[in-house]
Formats: C-alpha cells, sequence, structure tokens
C-alpha cells in the first residue's frame, strides 16, 4: 500500500490523520454487523463513484454472506475542496432494487444533500430498505436532514485525501487518510 508519511498533492502538503491500521479495523467491525444485520437477505450495495470505490471493495470483502454491488456516480465537488451545493447524475445504478435490501455506501458525508439526494432518488425504485453507509462523517458541517445507520468515523469540518478520497483526482490511491498541513491544530 502506498502509505507516506506526508503527501504533496496540487501543491499543499498533508499529513496522516486515520492510519491504515486504524480503516482497516474500523472497515471490518463495519462489514461484520451489516452481515449480522442482512443474514439471509441477499443485499445490495450501491457505491458511490468516484470516491467510495476502495471503502466498498474492503467493506464487501468483510461482509461473509451473499451479496451484491452495483455503482452510481454523482458530481458535487469537480475540482474545488467545498461543495457547489448542486448535485448532478452521472451515472445511474443498472440493477433494478424493488424489494431489495439497499446497502449504499458513501466515502464522506459532508452537508449531506448528496446522500439526502441518493436516499430520495433510490426510495423512489421501491427497496424493501435503505440502510446508509459512510466512512467519513463530518458531523458538524452536515445541515440536510440525512439518516446514517453505520459511520466509520465522525470527523470535525477538514480537507480529507486518501482511501478513494481526492483533490481534482489526486490522491485517491493512499492507503490512509491525510488533512492537509495545519488543520488539525
Amino acid at each position: 500500500l502506498y502509505t507516506p508519511e506526508t503527501v504533496e498533492c496540487n501543491g499543499e502538503t498533508f499529513n496522516i490523520y486515520l492510519t491504515k491500521e486504524e480503516l482497516e479495523a474500523r472497515v471490518a467491525e463495519l462489514g461484520s454487523e451489516l452481515a449480522e444485520k442482512y443474514k439471509g437477505k441477499n443485499p445490495i450495495f450501491i457505491g458511490v463513484l468516484n470516491g467510495a470505490y476502495i471503502f466498498l471493495s474492503d467493506l464487501m470483502r468483510q461482509v461473509d454472506i451473499p451479496c451484491e454491488v452495483d455503482f452510481l456516480k454523482l458530481s458535487s465537488y469537480g475540482d474545488e475542496k467545498v461543495s457547489s451545493g448542486e448535485v448532478t447524475d452521472l451515472k445511474d445504478i443498472d440493477a433494478d432494487i424493488e424489494g431489495r435490501n439497499v446497502v449504499l455506501v458513501e466515502d464522506i458525508v459532508d452537508t449531506g444533500l448528496s446522500m439526502k439526494y441518493l436516499v430520495d432518488k433510490l426510495q423512489k425504485k421501491g427497496p424493501a430498505s435503505i440502510a446508509t453507509v459512510t466512512l467519513l462523517h463530518k458531523t458538524e458541517a452536515t445541515h440536510h436532514d440525512v439518516q446514517l445507520d453505520y459511520v466509520g468515523f465522525p470527523i470535525p469540518t477538514l480537507f480529507v485525501l486518501g482511501y478513494g478520497l481526492d483533490y481534482a483526482q489526486e490522491g485517491r490511491n493512499l492507503g490512509q487518510i491525510y488533512i492537509l498541513d495545519g488543520d488539525a491544530d
């Protein structure tokens, strides 16, 4: 895994915030909880591209029950460090989720706009249930009413990078989560 002590990305320096070991342990816990909840129900995990793909991949490998996967893609950031406040659909799911147990997997919930949008959108497709999972939740930044059933790590309002999270499409391949130098002070 690519896990340097510090990272230079788009002219800025980032330091480790969550280690590979912390991520692995929490993802294993979440996977175990989901496997228990959905035993015998063959859930469909829906990952939000591009950011959630690494988290979803690791999470699904910790779920020891039959399950399926699909993806959708939204845009609310572009190449910026803050949400634009508008959600755009870039790719819809391919699966028919009517009557299915859906596990919606996000990398990060910031304002809650994207997650709320997705839950509302998926509800219209008639699933039996929708559970929401996010690796990171910026609790202080969330101002949309959104239920998060499983949260990996509540975090302050920091700009994060790595483990699928990017800065202008760079840094997704990092094996840990990093924050801007000086942000943890």
